[in-house]
C-alpha cells in the first residue's frame, strides 16, 4: 500500500509494524502523518489526507487508517467510509485540475510532486484509451499513483460519470477490505497487510470483475 516515495522499504524487525520507511523529508512527512493516530483528530486528518492526497500528496492514507483501526475499539468501518468519500473527492479535484488548470499547474506536479511525470502520462493515456472505466478502477485500487489517474482523467476528458463510478468501487473495496480484515483479525493481521496488501486488492479485485462480467452474460 505505497507510492512510488514510500515503496520498496520495510522495518528489519519482522515482530514490528512494517509500514515504509521512506528516507529524508518523505520519512518526516510519513511519521507526521502517523501522529495523527494518537491524536483526538485521527478522523479529520484520516479524511483530509485521503482527500489531498488524490492530487498532490505523496504518502497514501493506508497506513494512518490501520492505526486508527487498529487502535478503535470498535467502528472501524467508520475510518473506512471516511477514507472512501474524502478520496473520491480528491479525485475529482484532480480531475478539476486536470481539466480546467493543467497547463497553467503541469510543472509544478512534474518538478515536484512523486509519482507525476510525462512518461507516466502517456503510459496512463495508453490505458484510457484501451481499458477505460477499469483503468481508473484498477488505480483506485491497487498502489499505483491514483493522482496521476485522477488529473489525467481530466487532461485527456474521460467520461466523468464513469470515472466517479470507477472511484467509488475501487477506493471503497481498498478501504473497507483493510477495515475488515483488522475488524476480523485485529493486531494480528497487521503485517500480513502491509506486506501483501497489493495481492490482496489484486484477488478481490479480480473476484469483483469476474462478478460482474458473470451478471453482464447472464442477463
Amino acid at each position: 500500500m505505497s507510492d512510488p516515495a514510500t515503496e520498496g522499504l520495510v522495518s528489519e524487525d519482522l515482530t514490528a509494524p512494517v509500514h515504509p520507511r521512506p528516507p529524508g523529508w518523505v520519512r518526516r512527512l510519513y511519521d507526521w502523518v502517523l501522529h495523527w493516530a494518537d491524536t483526538p483528530y485521527g478522523l479529520q486528518a484520516l479524511a483530509v489526507l485521503a482527500l489531498v492526497e488524490s492530487s498532490v500528496f505523496p504518502i497514501p492514507p493506508d497506513p494512518l487508517l490501520i492505526a486508527l483501526c487498529l487502535g478503535a475499539t470498535g467502528g472501524v468501518f467508520r475510518f473506512a467510509a471516511a477514507a472512501t468519500g474524502a478520496s473520491v473527492l480528491g479525485g475529482i479535484l484532480g480531475y478539476g485540475i486536470g481539466a480546467l488548470v493543467w497547463l497553467s499547474v503541469s510543472g509544478f506536479f512534474f518538478d515536484v510532486i512523486p509519482g507525476v511525470t510525462p512518461e507516466a502520462f502517456a503510459t496512463v493515456q495508453g490505458y484510457y484509451d484501451r481499458w477505460g472505466f477499469w483503468a481508473v478502477f484498477a488505480a483506485g485500487l491497487t498502489p499505483v499513483p491514483y493522482k496521476v489517474f485522477t488529473i489525467s482523467a481530466g487532461v485527456f476528458g474521460i467520461n466523468f460519470p464513469i470515472f466517479v463510478l470507477a472511484s467509488v468501487l475501487s477506493r471503497g473495496l481498498r478501504f473497507f477490505l483493510v477495515a475488515g480484515l483488522i475488524h476480523l483479525y485485529g493486531e494480528s493481521i497487521r503485517t500480513f497487510i502491509d506486506r501483501y496488501f497489493g495481492l490482496l486488492t489484486w484477488v478481490f479485485g479480480l473476484l469483483l470483475i469476474s462478478g460482474f462480467l458473470l451478471i453482464r452474460v447472464v442477463l
